[in-house]
Parts: structure tokens; sequence; C-alpha cells
């Protein structure tokens, strides 16, 4: 009685949106739904998801017509999502989740919270963050030992066939086992990098095609930053680590809301019961993802994982109240009220939720990267240089297989407490003699600086550029910084906001600046040129070999090149004599 009710509500539904009655012939059905996954092509998430991707218009779509197996016809009977190996990590075991006396749908649209394939898999506690169960879903090993072992073997089969990770679905229906589909699956950067490197060691592909299976954008998602291990935090949840790296934002719960917030650069965690394909705009807008219900192969799940979104599913201590604007958490201590604005950290690798801002540290790219680099280097006929403003900057860019420094922006380098004041000191000077004994103070500083980069460069190519912002850039704009400065250095406050106004350009992509401050104040580019000179014979006495280059920025006339070149090289020379060295 109560499902004739709701098929009846359905038809008055269907009647009022399309003016027709629900057609009644089977093959009718069958033709309008077909048609209706051809009509999806054009569908706003479609387009969405086409743009993000890279897919062609011209594709177009298909239609798979298949036979119903049912997964809720009682205890014998259940369905779920199994990957031959774990997506987000590239461990070489079969991963998935699956729900008893269920449908295929109760799995991917996260309603419901699944539990593992395996005999003992931990997951999340559905009342907080202390406990490590799933709720009264047992493993599918501990409630179907014979369908386990089938699909394992299913899985494994199905690797070795299609040579790459598989995600399928299944059903089991009264005891036996159905495959619905297979399709390579959407993984995490690293886990495409240990998969690709892994298939080649298994003998299922050659270097050339592990090669192509790591897609370049996917090396960004390899420098996600993970939480600092030594940071305090507050844990208020505990979910399932569905696409890894840590995240920190304010609480939306509207996609469009992420989309426009987003947009305009602020951080945002987007917050649901669970997502839809009519949230992936948002998704993609948003830092990471925190969801209450689902699994690992929920939309959510799946979802993030492919943008490279730090993602958290399943989170059973959350309760999301959309209209309020609330998200509400079940601790042992009681219940913790959070307002959308209020911040929130997501360890997509753990999958804990932590209260406000947690301080994150750069990840690793790890061994597997570094073998398939090595592949690409037998391959490659382009050389790749990195930008680096500091020697950790150089010593990250080598570990990541770049071959020299393209630029160095020499003006990051005086942004440190002591130098921006000894910067600002020149800015301001009245005179050469004021402008060369700050300039006294900061060549030092740089020398060290460069010194330490070309030492960890180690002969490779390293272009420096010399001082290139206008230097309205690097004094202060507000009342309560000018005049902590103009007692640093013993001036009026008045001096130090007529100055600032002075320097400021109406264009400051075409002003003062460059090439034309080197005329103005050539103190300076000699100052600079001293200071990397000098680093250089400094490395080279301790035995280690410099490629250095010089760039004289913005320069529009041939006067202003020359003029400089040869203010450089001059002042290059005396050093290298005056030390007893030569470079080119």
């Amino acid at each position: 009685e109560d499902l004739e009710a709701v098929i009846g509500e359905l038809e008055r539904v269907y009647a009022g949106a399309t003016g027709e009655a629900f057609p009644t012939d089977p093959r009718e059905q069958l033709r309008q739904s077909v048609a209706a996954v051809f009509r999806s092509w054009n569908g706003k998430r479609a387009r969405a998801y086409r743009g993000l991707h890279g897919i062609p218009e011209s594709w177009g779509t298909a239609a798979n017509v298949q036979a119903m197996v049912f997964g809720n016809l009682g205890a014998r009977s259940g369905t779920g999502v199994a990957f031959s190996r774990n997506p987000s990590t590239g461990e070489p075991r079969a991963m998935g989740e699956w729900l008893p006396n269920a449908q295929g749908e109760d799995v991917v649209a996260g309603i419901r919270t699944p539990g593992p394939l395996h005999r003992g898999e931990a997951g999340p506690s559905p009342v907080g963050a202390g406990g490590a169960t799933r709720g009264a879903v047992p493993s599918l090993e501990e409630a179907m030992p014979e369908i386990h072992r089938e699909l394992g073997a299913v899985l494994e089969r199905l690797e070795r066939h299609f040579r790459d990770l598989q995600d399928v679905e299944f059903t089991v229906q009264e005891g036996k086992l159905w495959v619905l589909q297979t399709r390579s699956a959407k993984r995490t950067a690293l886990a495409a990098l240990r998969v690709a490197v892994e298939l080649v060691g298994e003998g299922l592909i050659d270097r050339d095609a592990a090669v192509l299976r790591v897609e370049p954008e996917l090396a960004d998602q390899l420098l996600h930053p993970q939480i600092d291990p030594d940071a305090e935090k507050t844990l208020l949840a505990r979910g399932l680590p569905a696409s890894p790296g840590a995240a920190s934002g304010r609480i939306v719960f509207d996609a469009d809301e992420a989309v426009r917030r987003g947009g305009a650069g602020e951080s945002v965690i987007l917050v649901r019961a669970e997502t839809s394909p009519e949230d992936i705009h948002g998704m993609h807008a948003a830092r990471g993802v925190l969801t209450r219900t689902g699994g690992m192969t929920s939309h959510a799940a799946v979802v993030a994982r492919g943008m490279g979104r730090t993602c958290v599913v399943g989170c059973g201590a959350l309760e999301v109240d959309e209209d309020r604007g609330q998200l509400r958490i079940a601790t042992r201590a009681g219940e913790t009220v959070l307002d959308e604005d209020d911040e929130v950290t997501v360890d997509g690798t753990t999958g804990d939720v932590y209260l406000g801002v947690v301080p994150t540290v750069e990840a690793r790219a790890g061994k597997h990267f570094a073998t398939l680099m090595g592949w690409v280097d037998q391959i490659r006929t382009l050389g790749v240089w990195a930008n680096a403003d500091t020697a950790e900057d150089a010593t990250r860019a080598i570990e990541l297989g770049a071959d020299g420094i393209g630029l160095c922006r020499t003006e990051h380098m005086f942004f440190g407490p002591r130098r921006i004041l000894a910067m600002r000191e020149m800015i301001l000077a009245s005179d050469e003699t004021e402008r060369r004994r700050a300039l006294e103070r900061i060549e030092p500083m740089q020398r060290r600086d460069f010194a330490r980069m070309l030492r960890a460069m180690k002969g490779r190519p390293v272009t420096v550029r010399l001082l290139d912002p206008p230097l309205h850039e690097f004094l202060p704009v507000e009342d309560a910084e000018i005049e902590a400065i103009a007692a640093d250095l013993h001036v009026r406050p008045a001096d130090v906001r007529r100055k600032a106004d002075g320097l400021r350009e109406i264009n400051p992509m075409l002003g003062h600046r460059g090439c034309r401050l080197g005329i103005t104040f050539p103190e300076i580019y000699q100052a600079q040129t001293r200071a990397m000179y000098g680093a250089a014979c400094d490395v080279i006495d301790d035995g280690v070999p410099v490629r250095l280059e010089v760039m004289i920025p913005l320069a529009m006339e041939a006067e202003e090149l020359r003029r400089l070149r040869e203010l450089v090289v001059g002042t290059a020379g005396e050093v290298l004599r005056e030390r007893g060295h030569s470079l080119p």
C-alpha cells in the first residue's frame, strides 16, 4: 500500500512536469530512458564536468542497457563497489565497501555508511571521534566469505586484463555474485604514481605507458600540504579519509556560495550531509569537502579524489543544519556547534576534522615519484627550470627534478624584519651617501642568501633578476605602521608618508621600476652585483661549481640595456679580479 501511494505521487509529478501520463508500455519506457541519457550530455553538471576534465563537446555519450539483479532481496543479498587496489594510496590490496540487503545507489549516494570488504578494517565512529567501528555493518569477508573470495579473484582477473586499477560495481543476489561494470578507477596523484610504477614491475605495462598514465596535472596534487604533526589541534570528529592532503577554511553549506567566495580568493570548506552531482562546481571552488554520510566510493569521495580536493566523508558525528547554517558535532564531552563562517581543518589523509586553522607542512613526493621522473628524464627533450628565491626553494626544485633556476626574484629577499627596515632606510634616504650606507647593511645579507642558493644548485644554472618592483611597494600604507617605521628610522611620520605618496605609481606595471630604477639609483644594482659575485667566489672557494646569469628587468630601450650591462659587468669584474676568479 505504501509503495502504491508513492507510485501514485510520482505519476502526478511526472504528469505535471511533462503534460502527459507516465507511459505503461515497457518499450516506450526504455526508449525514453535511453533518450534521457543522451539528453544528459547537455545538462549543466555534465558541461561543468567536461570543462574541468578537458573532454571535447563533440564526443557525445552512450546508453548501456542491461538486465537488473537485486541486492535487496534479504540477508543473503547486498551490493557494493570495489577497487582492485587502494585508489587513495595505490597499495596493491583490494579495497571497497558494501551494504547488505541494499541496491547499488545506496552505496554511491552516500545515504548510508557501508561496511568494508575485509575483516578487521577500521572505519569512523558513528557517534564521534573516539571509536573505530562502522556501526552494525560487518565486513563482506565476515558476512559472506565465499563471495569475498570470489570477488577477490574477479578483481585480480579484471586488473590483469585491463592492465590498470579497476573500479568495479557488484551485486550479490541471494548468494550469487554478479559483476555489473568495471572501469579504470579515478585515483589520487600518489596512487597514480604507485600503480603506474608497480604495474611496470609486475610486467603489465612498459615505462612509456607508465609515464602516459600519470597526467601532468597530477604532479600538483603531490605537493598538497599535510597536517603539522607537532601543531596543537582540537579534534572534533573522525570520518573516512577519502582524498588526501589537509585544507583549512570557513564553513559553507551551499555549492553556489562556495563558488562565489572561493572565486573571490577565500578559503572555504564545503560541508554537506552528502554531495550530489549538482554540487560539483562548489566542490571545485572549495579547498576541501566534508560530508556526514557516504563511504570511500560515494559521490563526494570519488569526485573530490579526481579533482585533487581534500575530502573527508562518512563523518557520522556531524549534524548538518543547512537551514540554520549550523554544524553540530556530537562528542563525548557534549555537543559543539559551529556556524557558517567558522573555520575548520579537514585532513583527507587520516579522516580527522579539527577546530580552526591547523598549521600544515609540505608533503614529500616519495620514491615512486623519483622512479617515474627518472623514466621521464630518459624520454624528454625539454629542459625544466624553476622559480626559486631561497636555498630551500632551490633544494626543493632539485628534489623535484629541475635542471636549474630560471628566475630568482631578488626583491623577495628584502622582506625579513631587519632587511625591510634597511631597505626602507635606503628608499627614504635624502642623497646617495645615505643610500649607500643603508645598502652596506643589506649587501652581506643578500650575499649569504646567494651563496646558500648557489651551493644548493651545485653548478646548475641560476638566473638572478636584479631589483624589479617600484619602490613604493616596500613602504607601508597604514598609519600605525608608518609611525612605527618613522620611530625606528628617527624620521617624522609625515616624511615617510610624503615619500610613499611621491613614489606611488599610477600604473605600477609600466612605471618607474625595473631597469629604470637601476639607472636612477645605480648604487642599488651595484650592491646587488657585488653580493651576487661575492657569493659566487665564496662558493667557488669551497670547491662548488657556479653557473650564474644576471637578468636586467623590463628594458624597453637599447640604451637602458647598454648602460646597465656595462654597470653590472664592470662591477662583477672588479669583484672577480679582487678574488682571483673568472666567470663567463
